[in-house]
């Protein structure tokens, strides 16, 4: 049987994430004590015990969601080291967890790269401001039309049905307008800190792009799905690239798990925080199985 690994995204995270790995298991610990260390703070200490605004700031979201991924995924390999998988995915910010998991970049300078994504794009929120916008019940065709009538960007293609725009704030205003009358059951305004994945973050593209050539990527163990293209990484010129254009590039996450399933995979694991992951995977593809471990205590399921 075919399984891949799925690894959340921003948004996932919650105050006490990651404390019992720590405390329960000698390896997990380890790990938080090496990140603390290259991060030069106690990323820890915000994960365990907040406050939650301390968290939410996308310069420690960003580091604090892989760190605890990470973690969970090695102690999932401590448990079960027999346990093969064939693809790996994650959403957004998790796609640098799947990229980690897969071999191509190590733990060290992935918590550097996402240290320097959040910091890059809270400046580029702050510089360009902006919002998204969840919409649930209206089909993607419509809603492309209406992102190009309102001006806004797909963020975020998370599921058949749910769907994130992303864009400046009278844009958005508009876009909710059109999205009601075309008959979509809900349009909800998320509390982030701007408009991520559009335009709007070219900045935090640019700045992305320089601070890459420093880091030594090698070629992926097993295949991992590109959050911009919907499908695996070539070559590691053309990872990097991606990754770069997935700073304003939309999530084509519905394609990713897509692709996946047509490759016959039946069960996926989703390492981390939250289940956001296994929710959606229900609305996009049923004959895929997802199962969570976000605590020490799912390590035994």
């Amino acid at each position: 049987m075919k399984r891949a690994i799925l690894f959340p995204g921003q948004g996932s995270q919650s105050v006490g994430m990651g404390r019992d790995f720590c405390n329960e298991i000698p390896e997990c610990k380890a790990l938080f004590d090496q990140a603390n260390d290259v991060l030069g703070y106690d990323l820890a200490a915000i994960c365990f015990d907040g406050p939650e605004e301390e968290l939410k700031k996308s310069d420690n979201t960003q580091p604090a969601v892989f760190a605890v991924s990470a973690v969970v995924y090695e102690a999932l390999k401590l448990k079960k080291p027999n346990l093969i998988f064939d693809y790996a995915a994650g959403h957004s910010l998790g796609e640098w967890t799947a990229l980690y998991a897969a071999g191509v970049i190590s733990f060290e300078d992935t918590l550097r790269v996402l240290k320097a994504r959040g910091e890059f794009i809270q400046a580029a929120c702050e510089t360009n401001p902006g919002g998204m916008l969840a919409v649930i019940g209206l089909d993607r065709e419509p809603l492309e039309k209406i992102a190009a009538d309102a001006g806004v960007t797909l963020a975020n293609i998370n599921s058949p049905g749910q769907t994130v725009l992303s864009g400046a704030a009278d844009a958005l205003a508009g876009a909710e307008t059109l999205c009601k009358e075309a008959g979509a059951k809900r349009v909800l305004p998320l509390s982030v800190a701007g408009a991520f994945h559009s335009p709007l973050m070219q900045p935090a593209a640019d700045r992305l792009a320089g601070f890459l050539e420093t880091i030594p990527l090698a070629e992926p163990r097993i295949p991992v799905l590109s959050n911009v293209t919907g499908a695996p990484h070539g070559s590691v010129e053309s990872l990097r690239s991606n990754m770069i254009a997935q700073i304003t590039g939309s999530v084509r996450w519905v394609e990713c798990m897509q692709w996946i399933a047509a490759q016959g995979v039946e069960e996926a694991v989703e390492c981390g925080p939250g289940k956001v992951l296994a929710g959606l995977m229900k609305r996009i593809d049923k004959t895929v199985t997802v199962s969570n471990i976000g605590s020490v205590s799912d390590l035994n399921v």
